[in-house]
């Protein structure tokens, strides 16, 4: 969600315009010996959490979902720094954290290659499973009477000066 500031009191509200990298849900993500799961924000090695900052989080969190497909630069930047000016060092060093975080290193790309003028991306095998997931005899959750657009909505808020 992106709010963009106007004068005359008013502001507006954008959803739906990018993809978040916390809209995931509850979903946890299995590679090797490690356990990234969406609803904590945690990242897991077998029994031992792994301590990494919310970006390094974002970045693996966006690669891994986006698996299927190499992710370019700008798609990391607009996704993990919200389309702010990040130099290409600072995108490195993220980069860098997250390869240390899952045991991979720039040379091996075991799990996270870079493919030169292309992008990025997650080569690891992933097994995907909904955090807190019970066995399959519990009753289906009641269905929303709502549906929900998958289009880009706007609205417009006014203005209450608290001041």
């Amino acid at each position: 969600m992106a709010y963009i500031s106007l004068t005359g009191g008013l502001f507006f509200v954008l959803r739906g315009l990018r993809g978040d990298p916390r809209r995931n849900g509850n979903l946890r993500y299995l590679f090797e010996s490690y356990t990234l799961d969406t609803e904590k924000r945690e990242l897991h090695r077998a029994a031992d959490a792994v301590s990494i900052t919310p970006q390094v989080f974002d970045l693996l969190d966006y690669l891994i979902r986006n698996r299927e497909r190499v992710v370019s630069k700008d798609d990391l930047i607009a996704a993990v720094w919200n389309g702010r000016i990040v130099s290409d060092a600072a995108l490195t060093t993220r980069l860098n954290a997250a390869r240390n975080a899952i045991g991979d290193s720039g040379e091996e790309q075991r799990l996270l290659k870079t493919l030169a003028r292309k992008g990025f991306r997650f080569v690891g095998q992933v097994q995907e499973e909904r955090s807190g997931a019970a066995p399959d005899n519990r009753a289906e959750p009641p269905k929303c009477s709502l549906a929900l657009s998958t289009r880009p909505s706007l609205a417009v808020l006014p203005f209450v000066n608290l001041s």
